[in-house]
């Protein structure tokens, strides 16, 4: 039978040395991890600082600032969308409430976007009947939105072409950026135990359709699209009536892109309510 060798059994023969083509050079990266039980934990411990490292090294850079935004990931390149809202047109239908409910799938009872009815008294003139107003209430997408830097998981985020989203795997359900959110525009989903919203339809919108809200809109009172396009017909819209924009809350200091035309001023700071709740009463 013939005789076996293992290396470093002391065999001379040279076919059963490898030769120095064989073995591999050396690397840092391939150095062998440090002896017994203190270099095993050593060596799990890096491997664990590797796995987290994006993580850590985005919270080690938040300055813990009121105004800090962590950084917006990617989005349809040079695009800024926001949506122009007139009143004027809006006639109360909730369209957009049944459309939107269509295309996203919300649980029963809550709502991405809903049209919130005031009904408003004349002031001095008691004597006049009531007048409605039809207020449409979504995510605003603000350019310094506050329910982004609350995040503990970082679920909330902003993308560089303004939208907002959730990503639903992180998300932990906290409801912290629900309590952040000054447009009561975000509600915990009942089915999926985690924050719910407005998106723009952004699904939609990287396939060059409408927004479920806009498209369905009867009278025409919503409008989208890139506010860096000065050719848009939102930006066509918002230069004819610049005077006579207004957005919600603007002393919160949030930027917000969804902007109103025909809305009162007793409206600007005054509306209060869940956007998932029709809402009647005076002003």
């Amino acid at each position: 039978m013939p005789k076996t060798s293992r290396a470093g059994s002391g065999c001379n023969d040279c076919s059963c040395k490898p030769s120095s083509q064989d073995i591999p050079a050396r690397t840092a990266a391939h150095a062998q991890p440090a002896a017994g039980k203190r270099g095993f934990l050593k060596d799990l411990l890096a491997a664990a600082m590797a796995a987290v490292a994006l993580p850590v090294a985005a919270a080690a850079a938040a300055p813990g600032t009121p105004g800090f935004q962590p950084p917006r990931r990617p989005g349809e390149a040079g695009r800024r969308y926001g949506m122009l809202v007139d009143l004027r047109r809006c006639i109360g239908c909730q369209a957009c409430t049944v459309s939107c409910s269509m295309e996203n799938l919300p649980p029963l009872g809550q709502f991405r976007t809903t049209v919130l009815q005031y009904e408003v008294q004349h002031a001095g003139n008691e004597d006049l009947p009531p007048a409605m107003l039809n207020l449409p209430r979504l995510c605003n997408h603000c350019d310094n939105p506050p329910c982004v830097p609350v995040c503990p998981v970082q679920a909330t985020f902003q993308r560089s072409d303004g939208i907002v989203l959730v990503d639903n795997e992180r998300c932990v359900g906290c409801g912290y950026c629900v309590q952040a959110c000054p447009y009561d525009a975000r509600f915990i989903n009942h089915e999926t135990q985690t924050a719910d919203k407005c998106t723009f339809c952004e699904h939609r919108l990287e396939a060059g359709l409408l927004p479920a809200c806009v498209e369905s809109c009867v009278g025409g009172a919503r409008v989208i699209g890139d506010l860096n396009d000065e050719g848009s017909e939102i930006r066509q819209r918002m230069r004819e009536h610049a005077k006579d924009l207004k957005v919600l809350k603007p002393a919160m200091g949030t930027d917000p892109h969804v902007y109103y035309l025909g809305l009162p001023d007793a409206f600007v700071d005054g509306v209060d309510g869940q956007a998932s709740v029709r809402l009647v009463t005076s002003h």
